[in-house]
């Protein structure tokens, strides 16, 4: 008997092992802890802020302790002004030679989540992609997305300029990341409602109408009329951006633009 019991004791261990292995890098539980520049999102951790996206001189050398620090999601503005980064996308479409397509853009660019920054903008969907997998995150899928985005207050286009979403504010744009104090999901994600629209994983047909949500919501909604004619396809964007008015919300979504458009109010967000 003592023998049966061994060998069964053994089979259980290999099973047990084969299934560990078969789902190695897939989170059955949802995560309870995550680096200090991101919140709990069911499965995935979130970064709490809007991407600002930065160029590190000298990588994987003198400056390879910062980026250890980006990856681990510890690296502050001081850290990346001492590295000699260069914020990128602020102002102007400046990632070259990080191309469009994402090429030339490993160990050239990485996405941090940081507070009281301008986040950065005028970037494509592989541009985004390659800032985030340089910082050994992801875009988030739609679905993730819209988990760290639950609970964020969507008042409808109502911006006091001050505390709520950045949905009404045309002439000065963008807003610091984290300054709208009340801009904040149930999970603690900031700015998931206006100021950026932000890119996410999913691509499908490109969109031609955007038919609402009815009486549902008042939430932007393109994804409708896959079209015939657009040379690849529809890269999701979410949230709405700083002038999306009551169009602005954590339901908004649209299919119209390629995943190599970029603009003044495009930019993303990771998660790992």
């Amino acid at each position: 008997m003592k023998r049966n019991m061994i060998w069964s004791a053994l089979a259980a261990a290999v099973v047990m092992s084969a299934a560990a292995s078969a789902w190695a890098g897939y989170p059955m539980f949802p995560v309870t802890r995550c680096p200090h520049d991101a919140v709990v999102a069911g499965t995935v951790c979130m970064d709490k802020y809007e991407a600002t996206v930065w160029r590190v001189p000298d990588a994987t050398t003198t400056n390879a302790a910062l980026v250890r620090k980006i990856q681990q999601g510890k690296a502050t503005a001081a850290d990346l002004t001492a590295g000699g980064a260069t914020q990128l996308g602020a102002a102007s479409h400046d990632y070259a030679p990080c191309s469009d397509a994402g090429q030339n853009c490993a160990g050239d660019i990485y996405a941090v989540s940081l507070p009281g920054a301008i986040p950065s903008a005028n970037i494509t969907w592989f541009q985004a992609q390659e800032a985030c997998a340089n910082s050994l995150k992801r875009l988030p899928t739609s679905a993730e997305w819209q988990v760290g985005a639950n609970g964020t207050p969507d008042r409808g286009g109502s911006d006091n300029g001050t505390t709520n979403c950045n949905t009404d504010n045309l002439a000065p744009g963008v807003t610091l990341t984290g300054s709208r104090s009340e801009c904040v999901s149930a999970r603690g994600a900031f700015d998931m409602v206006g100021n950026l629209y932000e890119w996410v994983t999913d691509w499908v047909p490109r969109s031609t109408t955007c038919p609402g949500w009815g009486a549902f919501s008042d939430d932007n909604m393109c994804l409708s009329g896959a079209s015939t004619a657009a040379n690849g396809p529809g890269a999701l964007l979410r949230g709405g951006d700083y002038g999306h008015f009551a169009a602005a919300g954590p339901l908004t979504a649209s299919a119209s633009f390629g995943p190599t458009v970029w603009g003044v109010s495009i930019g993303f967000r990771c998660a790992r």
